[in-house]
């Protein structure tokens, strides 16, 4: 199994395949293509034995913080610099609240191609920024939404021969699609699914992935409630929340979101700013799980509206704690100050 071209190309044995090699039957790609990989996806599923607790029924975390840039849009993300990379692309472009900035720059770092990512001035945490920034993309910070970071490098994509991978890419649904697939691999049967909604790129692509393997788990999506255009049932101007990866206005990929829920009989419903950052200090407090606060949308909604007759949910944690240091600053604990003598600490330890 080739990971790259040369002199240098490894073969097999280095930990587990990137996910176009061990998925290779259900994506676009020949083993020839010049895949490009840093061995995301085989992330892990832990059982949240307290959450299980509270809601009654087994809950598993899909931890998807554990690829290499530090959220799910690494799934996507190869498969489109692979695609871009096959067609002849030397550019990549996004729009980005942050982790698609940081996964773009990371991918088109390995595949030796150029990226510029267009993200919303002043609100995208700091996390986000550091990794396309190190990656060494162009970063420029528009004085406007991420709704109109989208409409602006789709614009300039039809005029230039720069490959778009935002979520509107076919291929980013393909990649993503495979972590409904190695849910199922791993648990056979599942009989709802919680997903943090902004852009609806990724609950569409989890009902893709399950229908392809012969699963139709209920596909429960949540929104922050000051971005949840999908709830309202129209775009909203000027999304608000603290959970800035779900900070969008007018998802690209609506329609298939709301069909996929349909389909599923399942819902998407709004949770509050306050109720997600419970649900993400109860993760990081009780579980041992530091996601981003978007992440823990998926579980905020859980424990508000329950699953009703689920024996098994999944709840997808798009992305890990780390991408939004700010936030988890003004959510936790502050620390204590000592002076270096033994009843000193004793006393700090001790309380």
């Amino acid at each position: 199994m080739s990971h790259g071209a040369g002199p240098f190309a490894i073969r097999g044995g280095h930990g587990h395949p990137g996910l176009i090699h061990r998925f290779l039957d259900h994506l676009p790609f020949e083993a020839t293509d010049p895949i490009v990989s840093l061995q995301e996806g085989s992330t892990p599923l832990v059982l949240a034995e307290r959450i299980s607790e509270r809601v009654g029924t087994e809950v598993l975390l899909k931890i998807e913080g554990a690829n290499p840039t530090g959220s799910f849009k690494d799934r996507g993300m190869c498969c489109a610099v692979t695609a871009a990379k096959r067609e002849g692309a030397e550019t990549v472009i996004c729009a980005s609240t942050g982790n698609t900035a940081a996964s773009a720059a990371a991918y088109a770092a390995r595949g030796g191609l150029r990226c510029a990512v267009l993200v919303p001035d002043g609100k995208i945490a700091a996390g986000k920024l550091a990794q396309a920034l190190m990656h060494g993309a162009r970063v420029i910070a528009l004085r406007g939404n991420f709704d109109e970071a989208l409409e602006l490098v789709r614009e300039l994509t039809k005029a230039h021969p720069i490959a778009l991978v935002n979520s509107v890419n076919r291929y980013r649904l393909e990649g993503q699609k495979t972590a409904a697939m190695e849910l199922v691999e791993e648990l056979g049967t599942l009989d709802a699914l919680c997903i943090p909604v902004g852009n609806a790129g990724n609950i569409t692509a989890y009902w893709k992935g399950f229908g392809e393997v012969g699963q139709a788990p209920r596909m429960l999506g949540f929104q922050a409630e000051g971005a949840a255009p999908l709830v309202l049932g129209h775009r909203v101007e000027a999304p608000e929340t603290v959970a800035s990866a779900i900070r969008i206005g007018n998802p690209a990929r609506w329609e298939e979101a709301m069909s996929a829920m349909t389909q599923s009989a399942g819902a998407i419903e709004a949770v509050t700013d306050e109720e997600i950052l419970d649900a993400y200090r109860f993760l990081a407090a009780h579980e041992g799980v530091f996601c981003e606060p978007a992440s823990a949308a998926s579980v905020a909604g859980l424990l508000k509206y329950g699953a009703p007759d689920a024996r098994r949910v999944a709840c997808v944690l798009t992305g890990h704690g780390l991408k939004d240091p700010q936030t988890a600053m003004e959510q936790s604990g502050s620390v204590v100050p000592c002076e270096p003598q033994l009843a000193a600490v004793e006393a700090a330890v001790l309380g």
